[in-house]
Order: structure tokens, then C-alpha cells, then sequence
């Protein structure tokens, strides 16, 4: 006899349950509502996309291009590769589709991205993000909003163990200066550089500054700072960032070693980070690439935008201890008999109809008086709406509290509608008064 066959998910791809949802469900809500507060449009992108389009935005000496990207070639000998991040899609989108030409767009968008890498908590081969971008606008004013929303967001959420971090790469003319320096100290510590870093030494020496390897750490503290190698222009934009968000009241710390792990970037970059979460402890992270438009064939523009991780803000959401679990119906409806079997659903639905805010569960599958009262219980809800043949007879509905012994009243069908919100909002008091 064969063994039976079950089907497991993809190692890094993960199911979220119904009793997991209440975190994500909340980001989302508060989330939408926030940056529409502040202007910003939601769009949707491809999950697919042209390689070359991450080879050429996220550069090819990055991880993520390197070792980590879904791609395959398709029918057609096209590369294709599932999104690893979702700023170079909105990009594309804003080029494809001629959003650009001249306007200042704020737009986001969110869904899952997928990169090969090795799973582990706060780190997934299929994670979500939520996508930040701000395109046209050139000041610090921007980048100052951008990271003030984002306070705000975790103050909404009850989240608290965050800390953000703050640098400026300066433009690129200002980072090659900055990088030949980096590359002539490198090349005088090369015999301590893992294979990785001598590697990139040649094609984005940067990406050493950002070696986990603790036995580099020496090396990468000791090398020359990029903030002491800025333009004067990037520096005048960085200080300004600086005063704004000390203005307003948010605290920040300055890391020189901070770059960002793709290539995009310039001026403010900023990571928002946790000491809740373990090793990952980066929750959003973002910065400006204002040479990435024109890179990809559009017209120079300056952009900022940031990326936040939904597996873990939901994760520092459930340790605020946020109200996540689903609402208990306020009716469950317990029916018996065959008239009442083909007559509930059409009740119930005219109830909904007129009474939109009040959440109706009925009892499906049949069972007993006894099994389906059992079943009410467990729902929570606070209120039985029992309907048998009898009932539907004599034009009533059965109505008993579940949760006080205030005894079970008729109701005629036709007042029903009438008669629930005053029972609710009367046992909801006896409820806060008990």
C-alpha cells in the first residue's frame, strides 16, 4: 500500500491562520487610514517583474541580486523574477504608465515579496511589506514627513521598543570620492576581508560597511566615516532633516555605519529598529534615491520612500498586548424543523439588510436544541434568536440572553428589527453594570 502523500508548504513560505490574523488585519486598517491622512494613493504592482529591472535598480554586487532572487526563464525566454522589494515596481509603474512628467506623487503600496534566503524567525523566503514612496519632491521637508508618519504609526499601533537611525550617503559624485578612499583603506586590510567583502571591494565597496561578520568588525569600525566626506549640499539637506525631526520632538541616533543594502540610494538613509525581535531587528527601513528614476529611463527625479516589514510590526503589535481577536456575533440564530430550515436564510438576510452594524451567526450543520445552545455559547454572543416551526407559525422569533438570566421573550417577525439593538444595547448594560 502506498503511503499517503502530504502536501507540506514551501520552507520559508508561511500560512496565516485565522487566530493569527487580528495583527495583520489591524496594520492594515491603520495603515490605510494614516496615509491617507497624509496624501498618499494606494497602487498595486506585478508580483513578476523583468530581471533586468532589479539587476539595474538594486545593483548586481547586492545579496539580494547575487544569491537571493526567484528568477526563471519563461515560455518565451524571458527572465522573469518574483519582486524581492517593491520601490523598483512603483518606479516602473510611474515610468509605464507616464506618471511622472513633472507631477509629485505619494502613493504606497503592499503584498508579499520573495527572497531565497536562509528562513528563520523575522526572516522569510515569502515576506510582506507595506511600500512608502514620495517622488518629485527634492527638500528634506519630505523626508522629515515620511519618518514623522511613521512615529506616529507606532504610536497608534502601542508599539514603543523603537529606535531610529539615521545617516546621509550625500550624492553619488560626493559617495565615488568617498568610495576610492574606502577601497585604498580595504585594500590595506585585504588579508583580513572574508570572501564576500574582497569581492565587493572592487564593485560596491559600501556593502563592506555592512558585514555581520564579527570578525570584520575591527576593520569596518576603523574605516574612514562617509559623513565626514559629504558635498556641501548634502550636508546643508542632512542638517536641515536633523533640526526638523529634533523640532518635532523625535528622537534619532546618528550611524555613520548605516548604508542600506541596495544600491538606489543617496542622501537620508534611516532604519527604524527594535531590541524586541532578536537578531531582526530592523522593522522599516528606508531612504531617498533620487538618481533611480533616471537610471531606469525616466526623467531625473528625486524620490524618498521606505519599507516596512508586516511579519515583524505585527509581531511587536501582539506584544503591546493590541485587542487582535475577531468580535463575538451579537445574535446566534438557532433554528429546528423544516419550515424553519427553509425559511431562516431569507429572515436572516432581510435582519442584515436592515441592520447592517449587528454581527448574525446562524447555525449550520442542524443539531439538536441542546448541541446548538452549546454552540451559541461558545460563539459569545450575547444573544440567542431562536426560530422553529412553531414560531414561524404563529409570525414570532424566541429571543434568550446568553450571558444573563433575564429570562427568553417572543418578538413578532415583523418588529424583530425593531426589537434587537434595544435587547443588545439594554444587555450590554447589564453586562458593564455586572
Amino acid at each position: 500500500m502506498e503511503k499517503s502523500f502530504l502536501v507540506q508548504a514551501v520552507r520559508g513560505m508561511n500560512d496565516v491562520l485565522p487566530e493569527q490574523i487580528g495583527g495583520w488585519q489591524l496594520l492594515e486598517r491603520v495603515t490605510r487610514e494614516l496615509f491617507a491622512a497624509y496624501g498618499f494613493e494606494e497602487m498595486r504592482v506585478p508580483l513578476v517583474e523583468n530581471t533586468a529591472l532589479f539587476k539595474r535598480a538594486i545593483g548586481e554586487f547586492t545579496d539580494i541580486v547575487e544569491k537571493e532572487m526567484y528568477t526563471f526563464t519563461d515560455s518565451g525566454g524571458d527572465s522573469l523574477t518574483l519582486r524581492p522589494e517593491g520601490t523598483a515596481g512603483v518606479v516602473r509603474a510611474a515610468i509605464t504608465n507616464g506618471l511622472l512628467r513633472g507631477a509629485r506623487l505619494k502613493l504606497w503600496t503592499s503584498g508579499p515579496m520573495f527572497r531565497h534566503e536562509r528562513p528563520q524567525k523575522g526572516r522569510y523566503r515569502q515576506f510582506h511589506q507595506i511600500d512608502v514612496e514620495a517622488i518629485g519632491f527634492a527638500g528634506p521637508d519630505v523626508d522629515a514627513e515620511l519618518i514623522a508618519m511613521t512615529a506616529r504609526l507606532w504610536r497608534q499601533l502601542g508599539i514603543t521598543r523603537v529606535k531610529l537611525k539615521l545617516n546621509s550617503l550625500g550624492t553619488s559624485q560626493s559617495r565615488r570620492a568617498y568610495r576610492e578612499k574606502l577601497v585604498a583603506y580595504f585594500r590595506q586590510h585585504e588579508s583580513v576581508l572574508d570572501a564576500d567583502s574582497r569581492r565587493r571591494l572592487e564593485g560596491n565597496p559600501l556593502r563592506i560597511l555592512d558585514s555581520k561578520n564579527p570578525e570584520m568588525q575591527a576593520v569596518v569600525s576603523a574605516a574612514p566615516l562617509l559623513t565626514d566626506h559629504l558635498d556641501p549640499e548634502s550636508r546643508e539637506h542632512f542638517d536641515a532633516l536633523c533640526a526638523m525631526l529634533a523640532a518635532s520632538g523625535i528622537d534619532y541616533v546618528l550611524d555613520p555605519r548605516l548604508v542600506r543594502g541596495l544600491d538606489y540610494y543617496s542622501r537620508t538613509v534611516f532604519e527604524w529598529v527594535t531590541d524586541a525581535l532578536g537578531a531582526q531587528d530592523a522593522i522599516c527601513s528606508g531612504g531617498r534615491y533620487d538618481g533611480l528614476i533616471n537610471q531606469l529611463g525616466g526623467d531625473a527625479t528625486p524620490a524618498i520612500g521606505f519599507a516596512m516589514g508586516v511579519e515583524r510590526v505585527v509581531e511587536l503589535i501582539s506584544q503591546a498586548g493590541m485587542p487582535l481577536t475577531q468580535p463575538p456575533p451579537d445574535v446566534y440564530v438557532i433554528t429546528s424543523g423544516e419550515r424553519a430550515q427553509r425559511n431562516t436564510l431569507a429572515l436572516v438576510e432581510k435582519i442584515r439588510d436592515e441592520l447592517p452594524q449587528v454581527r448574525l451567526h446562524v447555525n449550520l450543520g442542524g443539531g439538536n436544541f441542546k448541541a446548538q445552545f452549546r454552540r451559541a455559547d461558545k460563539s459569545g454572543a450575547p444573544l440567542a434568536l431562536i426560530l422553529g416551526d412553531g414560531e414561524f407559525e404563529r409570525g414570532v422569533a424566541a429571543l434568550k440572553p446568553l450571558r444573563q438570566e433575564t429570562g427568553q421573550s417572543e418578538c413578532p417577525l415583523s418588529e424583530l428589527t425593531a426589537r434587537i439593538p434595544a435587547i443588545l444595547k439594554d444587555l450590554a448594560g447589564l453586562s458593564h453594570a455586572g
